[in-house]
């Protein structure tokens, strides 16, 4: 009989994970939406999903292509409609047409492998603060290091100070219009000269446009139209068609850069679903815009709602998000929201987003009779 030399180590399964895997942190957000699962009926304004459902047509699309057996693998680059199409939205749009596209498994995936194929070991990353939470940890996934640029107090990227940030070092800036968790857009001038000093610099631009349509306001450029032989565009239909669950996204760009995704994707993601890729035509051509009107509505009510009840917050130009400064009685936006979780109310601190913990972050795409009631609670947390 063979001695159990591997019972100690069995004992201690900590031992077995991996350095990459302890450097990530367990996701903010979905430990206030697992505690909101533990509530009869909190007000929940901590998830970043549509109150919309998806689309009639949309849904019906994806129904008939399950019928007709449109369970397979596709390719892993996406269905060459469905490439083409979102192509020829972009175009439609910009007045430009990126080199090529890959169809991926939600704009999470397109950052996942995007970063995968640009970034080295020990490359810099130009991280916005606050950020995505992905951004942080998606960098540190691809062995590089996130190099923080600040935006606080009014969340406007600063061209000239960035560009001191950029060394011979830097591989890839990201950059996101409209921004979550603040709502923020790039403007035209600091597009252009953010495309100006990476072209310079020779870094790789990846810029988040998830959250296009929701602009209240005129949407201008793509951060692609003023570098485009160095910028790669994400995008999907997650917000704009409330098919957060469906994981279709996509990625534009250099037609090098979209060939060394695609090498990655297939021996991970494999392909974005196929059912859902059906769906996402439909939803391509569908007219998505009748939710932003009622969405600025919300933004405006909100924002109303808060700066009555004394918080300090910043007007966000698109997304469905407020990033709203902690009253100073108040240790933390961490200790804030235990607070609120305390009176039923759901939020994520803005120390989820950022290198500070000094804000909270609210999303809006709620119902009026829950923004009210969280309007309410925050008028109470004032001391």
């Amino acid at each position: 009989m063979l001695p159990n030399i591997a019972t100690e180590a069995l004992m201690n399964p900590q031992r077995f994970i991996s350095l990459r895997a302890n450097q990530i942190e367990a996701s903010g957000i979905r430990k206030i939406f697992d505690l909101g699962a533990t509530l009869q009926d909190p007000v929940n304004l901590s998830i970043g999903q549509p109150d919309f459902d998806v689309p009639e047509p949309v849904k019906n699309a994806a129904i008939a292509a399950l019928r007709e057996g449109f369970n397979r693998y596709t390719p892993s680059g996406g269905i060459p409609e469905l490439k083409a199409a979102v192509l020829d939205r972009f175009e439609a749009a910009q007045g430009f047409r990126p080199e090529d596209a890959i169809i991926t498994s939600g704009v999470s995936g397109a950052l996942t492998l995007a970063l995968l194929a640009l970034v080295n070991v020990g490359d810099r990353v130009l991280v916005p603060d606050p950020y995505f939470v992905s951004y942080k940890h998606l960098t540190t996934l691809s062995g590089g290091v996130p190099v923080f640029y600040d935006t606080y107090p009014d969340f406007k990227v600063n061209a000239v100070a960035l560009a001191d940030q950029m060394t011979s070092q830097t591989k890839v800036l990201l950059t996101m219009s409209p921004a979550n968790p603040t709502g923020a857009c790039l403007d035209e001038d600091t597009k252009e000269a953010l495309g100006f000093q990476a072209r310079r610099h020779s870094i790789a631009v990846i810029n988040d446009e998830i959250y296009d349509l929701f602009t209240y306001g005129k949407r201008g450029k793509s951060m692609a139209a003023y570098y485009p032989e160095g910028t790669l565009v994400v995008g999907g239909l997650s917000k704009t068609a409330a098919m957060t669950g469906w994981r279709v996204g996509w990625a534009l760009g250099p037609k090098p850069w979209i060939e060394a995704m695609l090498k990655l994707q297939q021996f991970t993601f494999v392909c974005a679903p196929s059912f859902a890729q059906k769906a996402a035509l439909v939803a391509l051509d569908a007219d998505l815009t009748a939710a932003v009107p009622s969405y600025q509505k919300k933004r405006d009510h909100v924002l109303a709602g808060l700066r009555k009840a004394g918080y300090e917050v910043n007007e966000p130009g698109g997304a469905f998000y407020l990033f709203v400064k902690v009253p100073p009685s108040y240790a933390s936006g961490t200790v804030f929201c235990e607070e609120a979780v305390n009176r039923e109310l759901l939020l994520v601190p803005g120390g989820v987003f950022s290198q500070r913990d000094t804000h909270f972050r609210i999303s809006y795409a709620a119902s009026d009779a829950k923004l009210n009631r969280a309007l309410e609670i925050l008028a109470g947390m004032q001391r």
